[in-house]
């Protein structure tokens, strides 16, 4: 490991940056990195895990940083360090002090900590979570170690997941190429084409990736697409389809044949999913610019169209283990605005379905206002749509995997990410 002093001081300087939450924190992370070039591959790891350490655990890191002393950036980078790095890397650059300090609390007993500071949660976003929770648990006493379940899922890195494109191979073959260069890999518990990788091997450089076999997506979004369930000639729509994921998986579940629109108002989002589509064997994507959920260009596919997958701008607090400065940078109030637009770009989306098509909302977030208070709003205004048994969909297609009427998945429980999805069917 390359850790030194020089180092640790450019990171307590990121940290500092970061902590600003005047963006998002991979993008102050790449800026950071773009201004000091001479930070090498290994040193940029090492300070990325000590960062995002410190967000995932922002709240325990400050309680435990009163006992220190020096500034609090560089107490909660020294944790951070601690954290992924361990003790002994750290003694010989820190100051005598600092390491007794450390010391001292690296024995401290996580359990002793108060509740609210194991879980990590801002209290607004906790106190949703609990009511949250108890609406789909048995009861309320069950609610406080289901919450410490899923603050601990959260506050650990996601696993990598990868999805086969079986355009261009099975599962299997995918499966032994990874072995064969070392990559500890097994099958997904429910997406029938998804791997989930040990570690973090250099996924992007081998061949079969440049040449296709696979895409890095979360096992979740994979079923978000099996619940959406395109067949062979249909006409398709990803409403918002960003840099084309979920894309490429229902592409490929089409067999590359009908038409499948992918719309997005970002042209740079949709750039990656061109690129990505170079070499996933597909033909039948078509990307398309809008500038909003009432672009022409979708008034023109009204009535047309047989299956619309609306995953919609989200809070993302389910994909807190890959972007945890979420909790910090969202508000009730950006919550609520997220939601008006939510329900404007589901309504959007449901006049492009024929008599009989199938609409799928979906989130990857965890809050009921985001999720089953938007579909109850939608329900009660389009009398056209009525929902399909999630679990019914995905039994058609072998998967195991019931969470009732909705597709509910949650990091602690399923080993996702957090996403809600609702199928639902236009009444011929």
């Amino acid at each position: 490991m390359r850790l030194h002093r020089f180092l640790i001081g450019q990171i307590e300087v990121l940290l500092g940056d970061v902590l600003k939450f005047s963006s998002a924190a991979d993008v102050a992370t790449s800026r950071f990195f773009h201004a000091h070039p001479k930070l090498g591959q290994t040193e940029r790891s090492i300070a990325t895990e000590a960062v995002f350490s410190v967000l995932r655990r922002k709240i325990e890191y400050e309680y435990l940083a009163e006992s220190g002393s020096g500034t609090l950036t560089r107490r909660l980078a020294l944790l951070g360090l601690m954290q992924t790095a361990g003790l002994k890397e750290l003694r010989p650059y820190v100051f005598q002090e600092e390491y007794a300090w450390l010391d001292l609390v690296s024995k401290v007993d996580p359990e002793s900590l108060p509740a609210h500071v194991r879980t990590n949660f801002p209290s607004w976003i906790e106190a949703a979570l609990g009511v949250r929770l108890t609406t789909i648990d048995a009861g309320p006493d069950a609610v406080a170690q289901e919450l410490a379940w899923l603050a601990a899922a959260l506050n650990h890195p996601a696993p990598l997941d990868l999805r086969v494109n079986p355009i261009r191979a099975h599962r299997d073959a995918v499966l032994a190429v990874l072995a064969q260069v070392g990559v500890q890999a097994e099958p997904t518990p429910y997406a029938p084409l998804g791997i989930r990788i040990a570690g973090k091997p250099a996924i992007r450089t081998m061949t079969a990736f440049k040449q296709g076999w696979f895409e890095i997506q979360d096992e979740g979004s994979q079923l978000l697409c099996q619940l959406t369930g395109p067949c062979r000639g249909e006409m398709v729509v990803d409403f918002c389809a960003g840099a084309g994921g979920k894309t490429l998986a229902l592409g490929a579940m089409m067999h590359s044949t009908g038409r499948l629109y992918a719309f997005d108002v970002s042209d740079k989002r949709l750039g990656k999913l061109k690129i990505r589509l170079s070499r996933s064997g597909l033909s039948n994507v078509h990307p398309v610019l809008i500038d909003s959920e009432f672009d022409i260009k979708i008034k023109r596919l009204f009535g047309k169209i047989d299956r619309v997958l609306v995953d919609v701008p989200c809070t993302g607090l389910g994909t807190l283990r890959r972007n945890p400065d979420l909790k910090w940078r969202q508000t009730p109030q950006s919550v609520d605005k997220l939601a008006v637009k939510q329900a404007s770009i589901l309504s959007a989306a449901a006049r492009l379905l024929k008599p009989g098509g199938r609409l799928v909302y979906a989130t990857c977030s965890l809050l009921s206002n985001e999720n089953e208070e938007i579909i109850e709003q939608f329900i009660a205004t389009h009398p056209m749509f009525e929902c399909v048994s999630a679990h019914r969909v995905l039994a058609d297609k072998k998967i195991a995997l019931d969470t009732g009427k909705y597709l509910i998945l949650w990091p602690h429980r399923h080993g996702t990410d957090g996403f809600f999805a609702v199928a639902m069917q236009r009444v011929a």
